[in-house]
């Protein structure tokens, strides 16, 4: 017996307040209610520059960052459910997880935090997430 193929409907979200994609993906992908968003860094939108600041002030704009995708796609982060948080550094965990708190103090969604070997760019921090309307 054959299965019926189900398509649920895709669409590409994308927002000038947040930095273009650097490679071959998008800011993120909108798949029913849920959101996906690609992983953000800490370059600035307007000049495309990676922020050179501390590892606080890099999580702050790599936030600031997901908050325009997430509020292109009609969300704000009470409708996150799950961030994955890459480190350059394990030992940023401390100072990023503050920043991180005041972004998703109230009803706070579940998370992964890893050391990768290195981000793009150079970056200390990136962050993805999903969201649900």
């Amino acid at each position: 017996m054959r299965r019926k193929k189900v398509t649920v409907p895709r669409q590409r979200i994308k927002t000038p307040l947040a930095p273009a994609a650097i490679g071959p993906y998008c800011q993120a992908m909108m798949v029913g209610d849920t959101l996906y968003c690609s992983g953000q860094i800490a370059i600035d939108p307007p000049t495309g520059q990676l922020s050179t600041e501390g590892v606080e002030i890099q999580a702050e704009q790599v936030l600031e960052n997901l908050g325009a995708v997430l509020r292109a796609a009609g969300m704000d982060y009470h409708h996150v459910v799950r961030c994955t948080v890459y480190l350059a550094d394990i030992n940023d965990y401390a100072q990023v997880n503050e920043v991180y708190a005041r972004y998703f103090s109230d009803n706070a969604p579940t998370r992964e935090t890893i050391q990768a070997a290195a981000l793009p760019r150079g970056a200390r921090v990136e962050i993805s997430c999903t969201a649900v309307q």
